[in-house]
């Protein structure tokens, strides 16, 4: 079994569901993390959600990318029994054991281009969408920013859309790998960004091969190994295998990481030549 280099706390107390999103995430009290928001593999689509947290949230951490520290969530059979909401319940029962958390921003607010277009500068708005793009993420769009302004800092949050191919792991070869990220036009950031191809000159050299492979590594064996949840994680013989192919699609996607730079730097340039787009967060 590979171990976590990320903190475990056992969760005591649901607080509060937080309804926004389609995984029905929760802020959960914990022994010794405080409060945390919560991503529960017994709901939404299931493991794979929170792989793609753990790996992509490592990601933004390594490259010095705000995002809310992690942590994984223990969860007691006892945990939860006495909520009311049949459809919670339901979650927490499938949810035993290993789950994950992200450090709870009370008081934070959602990202708004017209009120805090100032705290997002350009270089760091580049960075951030060629993160998106490497991962495949379509949840950082204006209809959808999840970006969370907190001490007045922004923070990425909510990284379960990504890695999508995850899904379908039959049908991604070396070329589907290595493809652009087309939807990269749509992301809320897109306007204000600086050259994406900057972005790549330095960040590509901090996702080498050994940093990869211990952001693969900190994912614990339970999640990959989750077959019982509503999206069971049956590609796979075991974690092990599991492993060796998101590190092979990785790494494949940074060696032809070309094809998304250029595809992100041509959107750039084609949005900041149309209209601004009307922002409609729902977080």
């Amino acid at each position: 079994m590979t171990s976590s280099a990320l903190p475990l706390h056992h969760a005591v107390r649901y607080v509060q569901p937080l309804r926004e999103g389609g995984s029905l995430p929760a802020v959960v009290e914990t022994d010794t993390g405080g409060l945390q928001v919560v991503k529960f593999r017994g709901a939404g689509q299931g493991a794979k959600v929170l792989i793609a947290e753990l790996i992509v949230g490592g990601m933004a951490d390594l490259l010095g990318l705000p995002v809310p520290a992690l942590s994984l969530i223990q969860l007691s059979e006892r945990f939860g029994r006495s909520e009311p909401d049949p459809e919670i319940q339901e979650i927490l029962r499938r949810s035993h054991g290993t789950n994950i958390g992200m450090r709870y921003l009370d008081g934070a607010f959602n990202f708004d281009p017209l009120a805090a277009d100032d705290i997002i500068g350009p270089e760091l708005a580049a960075r951030i969408v060629w993160l998106d793009a490497l991962v495949t993420n379509p949840d950082r769009t204006a209809r959808n920013p999840n970006l969370m302004i907190w001490q007045r800092r922004p923070w990425l949050i909510d990284h379960g859309a990504a890695l999508y191919a995850q899904h379908d792991w039959a049908s991604v070869d070396e070329t589907r790998a290595r493809t652009p990220f087309p939807l990269i036009e749509r992301h809320v950031l897109m306007r204000g960004a600086g050259s994406i191809l900057a972005a790549d000159e330095s960040l590509a050299t901090m996702l080498d091969e050994p940093a990869v492979r211990a952001l693969v590594n900190a994912v614990p064996d339970e999640l990959f190994e989750d077959v019982t949840g509503p999206v069971g994680l049956g590609d796979f013989p075991d974690a092990a295998a599991a492993r060796a192919r998101y590190i092979e699609y990785l790494l494949t996607r940074l060696q032809g990481r070309s094809g998304f730079v250029e595809t992100a730097e041509a959107a750039r340039l084609r949005v900041s030549a149309s209209p601004p787009e009307r922002l409609q967060a729902r977080r």
